[in-house]
């Protein structure tokens, strides 16, 4: 079994939140063990965000827990109602995302206040602070993530997934079944993709330069990832469309393998440019694709011509198939202008390392 950085990051959290307690003599460490737990975020920014909403509606809870118990007791009824009010303040405050904690500073001060009421909440407070805090240093400190080797291998795998169903599927040689439950599969990982852009483009750079790499890596990665959506899509039609390309000339079906074939490889080719493992190719795959996207468009149109007996859903079905593929050779062309740009003008400044990280 392997954990990872933000499992590592959460144990550290928690024992620096009760360590820090500990030594400040804080009474009740339990409670800033639970407020590390609810504070780890999964990035820096997000984390610096956190911390500010945190110690706002951490002090809306103590206040109300104060106040609660100053001139209602501390009965279940009583607390509860103050969880509600807390609840409904943190909402109308857009701070939705700390409900928990302030939940628990709620809970801390109420559950068995002290003789001297007012010390006992400021002292519960701090101690839920206390693991507010922690988190946030191992947050900034322990194993700081680094989302872009996650995000690149997650779109590595994702394309090469696709790119296999492709490839047999054009063969006629998958299950519609099976290929039907990868699709769905493949878009749960599609919309990861996206979530795994958002973090990395969280990421903060402290340079000018890094801040301007970054940048160019963006453009980069998420024109990735809408190529990949693209494949999916293409996988997606030929699955629907499956038997009315079987019923196609055989002439026809030749050179949307080929094409396909040719697509699916230069997609993998793309990845390895980028990594700088193979030279670049100088456009070589514009002039080839478009030649072969022409050969594509005029056998359709002979074909929807001269074939008198043509099943009209079949060609109107082939005409969704064909714009996925033109779709994703555009997409791959803009890719590649990319990447060649990238690696060509900025190679000094842009070095790609993928990294070996566990997710």
């Amino acid at each position: 079994m392997k954990l990872g950085a933000r499992v590592l990051k959460t144990g550290v959290a928690i024992m620096l939140s009760l360590w820090l307690s500990q030594l400040f003599g804080l009474p009740s460490p339990l409670f800033a063990g639970i407020a590390a737990i609810f504070a780890i975020q999964p990035t820096i920014y997000r984390s610096y965000l956190s911390i500010l909403d945190q110690i706002q509606s951490n002090l809306v809870g103590a206040v109300v827990a104060f106040l609660f118990v100053y001139f209602l007791g501390n009965d279940i009824l009583v607390i509860g109602l103050a969880a509600v009010l807390v609840i409904a303040m943190n909402l109308k405050m857009k701070t939705e995302q700390t409900i928990g904690l302030s939940l628990v500073t709620v809970i801390a001060i109420m559950e068995s206040p002290g003789t001297d009421l007012f010390q006992f909440s400021l002292i519960r407070f701090s101690t839920v602070m206390t693991g507010v805090v922690s988190a946030f240093l191992v947050n900034l400190l322990f194993l700081p993530p680094k989302y872009e080797t996650k995000l690149y291998r997650k779109i590595s795998h994702t394309t090469e997934e696709i790119i296999k169903w492709i490839r047999v599927s054009t063969r006629h040689a998958s299950e519609y079944h099976l290929l039907k439950a990868d699709i769905e599969k493949q878009k749960e990982q599609l919309i990861k993709l996206d979530q795994l852009y958002l973090m990395f483009n969280e990421e903060r750079s402290y340079l000018k330069r890094t801040t301007r790499t970054k940048a160019r890596k963006l453009v980069v990665y998420r024109h990735m990832i809408s190529t990949t959506r693209r494949a999916w899509d293409l996988l997606k039609k030929i699955n629907r469309f499956e038997n009315d390309l079987h019923h196609m000339p055989d002439d026809f079906q030749s050179v949307i393998q080929e094409q396909l074939d040719t697509l699916t490889v230069q997609h993998e080719q793309l990845y390895l440019q980028f990594l700088g493992k193979i030279r670049l190719q100088d456009h070589d795959f514009e002039t080839n694709y478009c030649e072969k996207r022409k050969e594509l468009l005029n056998l359709f149109l002979r074909f929807e011509r001269l074939d008198v007996n043509k099943d009209d859903n079949d060609m109107y079905h082939m005409m969704h198939l064909i714009s996925a593929i033109v779709q994703y050779g555009e997409h791959l062309d803009h890719l590649e202008t990319l990447i060649h740009s990238f690696q060509s003008f900025h190679e000094k400044e842009n070095t790609i390392e993928i990294k070996d990280e566990e997710e």
